[in-house]
């Protein structure tokens, strides 16, 4: 049983509890919200979750309900007391609370080999850099259902050309399969934030993209968004010179919003050839 918008105000007003902005928590309230989470992450009987910033438990408990062994990763101390008295009446070895930060968690030790699967309603503050430091450093978690900002949810699937096209795009693209599931409206979490929000599917690739060198890769990626609104011939000044540029195949003049990743992996293919 999940909990309600009644429910979670007693729990917050019982334990003094008011929702740090500096942690950006927004707690979902609306039952068939978390439970429509649960089931877009197709979690079923055995999976193993990883949820960070469970909060007061509402879908930690939408994902024991659907079957599944979570570990909930909770930062806010107050929480994890709230965590444990929302989720007691589960057995133990389906559900660990773990006090810590996610951005500072040594993933190995805690999950071990996978398969795992990321559901979760990601603190707003963190939520880029964490999806990409998993990606990068966490092959345990094969698929990730997350519930993020909207402008967030753009970023993470956008596409050449695309206003929202950045360094996290290309990220995504390098490592993952990524669709928006559907918007979220503001009505559904307590506080009720500024803005809409949306759920993101990720699933990880047998194997990345490209076969480049992923620490050039996204150096020379860095460098071009880092001054986006230049052409690359002067984005890229000092990593690659225009000859090489266009001998990757690359328009000089075009600018790194333009660019899909087979276009930055032929350019850091050039990097790795002249040996910068």
């Amino acid at each position: 049983m999940t909990l309600t918008r009644t429910q979670v105000r007693s729990l917050l007003d019982r334990h003094g509890i008011s929702p740090k902005r500096s942690l950006g928590q927004n707690f979902v309230v609306e039952p068939n919200t978390v439970r429509r989470i649960a089931e877009l992450a197709e979690v079923g009987e055995g999976d193993r979750v990883v949820e960070i910033g469970p909060g007061v438990g509402s879908l930690t408990l939408a994902l024991l309900e659907a079957g599944a062994s979570v570990v909930a990763i909770e930062v806010d101390d107050v929480l994890v007391d709230v965590l444990a008295e929302v989720t007691a009446g589960h057995q133990p070895d389906r559900i660990r609370i773990v006090h810590g930060d996610a951005m500072d968690t040594d993933w190995d030790d805690l999950l071990g080999a996978g398969p795992w699967k990321l559901v979760a309603n990601l603190p707003y503050n963190i939520s880029v850099p964490l999806i990409c430091d998993l990606l990068d450093g966490v092959p345990a978690i094969g698929e990730m259902v997350v519930m993020v900002q909207r402008e967030v949810a753009d970023r993470l699937v956008a596409g050449p050309g695309d206003d929202a096209y950045g360094l996290p795009s290309v990220k995504v693209a390098y490592h993952a399969e990524a669709r928006v599931l559907g918007r979220v409206p503001p009505s559904v979490f307590l506080p009720r934030p500024r803005v809409d929000s949306a759920l993101v599917g990720l699933r990880r690739l047998s194997e990345p993209a490209t076969d480049v060198d992923r620490e050039v890769l996204f150096q020379v990626v860095r460098a071009g968004f880092g001054q986006r609104r230049k052409m690359l011939r002067r984005s890229l000044r000092g990593i690659l010179d225009e000859a090489a540029i266009v001998g990757s195949g690359v328009d000089p003049t075009a600018r790194a919003e333009e660019l899909g990743l087979d276009q930055w992996a032929s350019m850091a293919s050039r990097v790795v050839g002249d040996g910068s």
